[in-house]
């Protein structure tokens, strides 16, 4: 489809992406949503932490968020969308990535940004044991990569009608490319924090395959991907895992409405995030690209951010 011409235009402070991004992740509050947690266990033996939050009327209509890196379900820019698809008659399930929960994942691997197969099974879980014949998804950062990557790689069930993508590194390697230039270095280093003090938590259980010789090398977030990440989850390295993950090579095979919105001023995406090709080439992707939002910014007028308004009123117009 063409691209959207989009009409954010936020306050003059928030036209700065890195006080957009760092403003709606470290500074926003939001209230008036009950979660209820559900453990699920995984086929290979782990767990899954699904945070569900309700419509005011019984309905058949499922929203599936997924976080970003190192992020959780308690997020705002999760409960915020969560509030706002709740008020629109929308139930919720809000993933947390295994590890992500607040305690840690039995196994050894834990999440990755190309994990699609994790999120095809929990879709099965939901239709299988629930009652929603309208399921929709929207993924944030890591998670949009995720949500695009399953919809272009997967069959999809035909109760998941639309997706949107928000902040999606489609490129996987060129947005590591922007993440460890020096304008990211804060935002890397607090990745590389919580990332390291997770490992350092999966050591106890796996002291053989996690030496403190072996922490010490992770300088980067590159560095993790490629003694962890890859390693975990069947990759030869950090490369091959940027390669086969990335969701860009995906989008063609898209077969159900996905909007995806990128700033461009995002400073986590390289150009090739922005997928202009494949959107004009496949009729049912959505590219809209506004001047403004950071990553994973979006502020907008009564703590109700333009991406939360714009994913109701892309399944609105379905």
């Amino acid at each position: 489809m063409p691209l959207i011409n989009s009409t954010y235009n936020p306050p003059l402070l928030f036209k700065n992406g890195h006080f957009s991004t760092i403003y709606s992740g470290k500074i926003r509050r939001v209230v008036g949503v009950e979660q209820k947690r559900k453990t699920i266990p995984t086929p290979d033996g782990d767990f899954i932490d699904l945070d569900w939050s309700y419509s005011q009327k019984k309905t058949h209509r499922l929203a599936i968020i997924l976080h970003g890196l190192e992020g959780n379900a308690q997020r705002p820019y999760i409960t915020g969308s969560a509030k706002l698809f709740n008020i629109n008659g929308l139930d919720v399930v809000s993933l947390n990535y295994r590890g992500c929960s607040g305690k840690s994942n039995k196994k050894y691997r834990s999440y990755h940004s190309g994990d699609s197969e994790e999120l095809a099974w929990i879709i099965k879980y939901l239709i299988d044991e629930y009652d929603y014949n309208q399921i929709f998804l929207k993924g944030f950062s890591l998670g949009a990569n995720v949500a695009l990557k399953y919809l272009g790689e997967h069959q999809i069930p035909s109760e998941v009608k639309a997706a949107i993508a928000v902040s999606a590194p489609c490129d996987l390697y060129g947005s590591m490319l922007e993440i460890h230039k020096k304008k990211n270095y804060l935002y890397a280093l607090r990745f590389k924090r919580s990332l390291l003090a997770k490992l350092k938590e999966k050591q106890k259980l796996f002291p053989d395959k996690i030496r403190d010789e072996d922490v010490k090398k992770i300088i980067s977030l590159k560095d993790f991907d490629d003694f962890y990440t890859s390693q975990a989850h069947g990759f030869a390295n950090a490369l091959d895992y940027y390669e086969k993950s990335s969701s860009l090579q995906f989008l063609p095979h898209i077969t159900i409405p996905t909007l995806i919105l990128n700033a461009e001023n995002d400073s986590f995406l390289s150009k090739s995030c922005y997928p202009f090709k494949q959107a004009k080439e496949n009729k049912f992707l959505f590219l809209e690209v506004p001047k403004y939002g950071g990553h994973v910014g979006f502020y907008d007028s009564n703590n109700i951010y333009y991406n939360e308004k714009k994913a109701i009123e892309f399944l609105n117009s379905l």
